[in-house]
């Protein structure tokens, strides 16, 4: 693991996020999003069916607003997203812990995002200490978030 930790193939992200949801291991191909305070561009997105996929939301860091909500993260898992992470709050946190899906973020606010349609989708973001590209893979158990160039080989423990 160390020799594609050195060459970059394989990433770690800082231990920062915290979990979310009924499945805390999860992984997929990403999808990435850039947003500010508004989930409008969000939900667009996730409506357009997850397949098996993890959507990594760059909210700026932002700790004054909630990205994701309850029936935001409902709507993620009926849609068949493997996860979400975010990089910015939640919210609604009992409804998101009954949800099958895996969701990390950096903590929970109870104030709602605006309501906008803008961001961009499917670029580079910076999250974690590393980027993170659409179309890599993102790997997530209870010991951490791992960004991978191409898809591993998942073996049960």
């Amino acid at each position: 693991m160390n020799d594609f930790l050195e060459s970059g193939d394989l990433r770690v992200l800082h231990p920062v996020f915290k979990i979310y949801g009924r499945s805390p291991a999860f992984f997929g191909q990403i999808v990435t999003i850039k947003v500010f305070e508004e989930n409008l561009l969000v939900k667009e997105l996730m409506k357009a069916g997850g397949d098996g996929r993890v959507l990594v939301i760059d909210g700026g860091g932002s700790m004054r607003r909630a990205m994701v909500g309850g029936q935001l993260l409902q709507l993620a898992e009926n849609m068949g997203w493997s996860g979400i992470l975010v990089n910015g709050c939640v919210r609604d946190t009992n409804e998101i812990n009954l949800c099958e899906i895996g969701i990390r973020a950096l903590g929970s606010i109870p104030r709602r995002p605006s309501k906008k349609l803008s961001g961009e989708t499917h670029l580079p973001v910076h999250i974690g200490g590393t980027i993170i590209r659409d179309g890599e893979w993102l790997y997530a158990d209870n010991d951490g978030i791992l960004i991978s160039k191409t898809e591993l080989s998942i073996t049960p423990s």
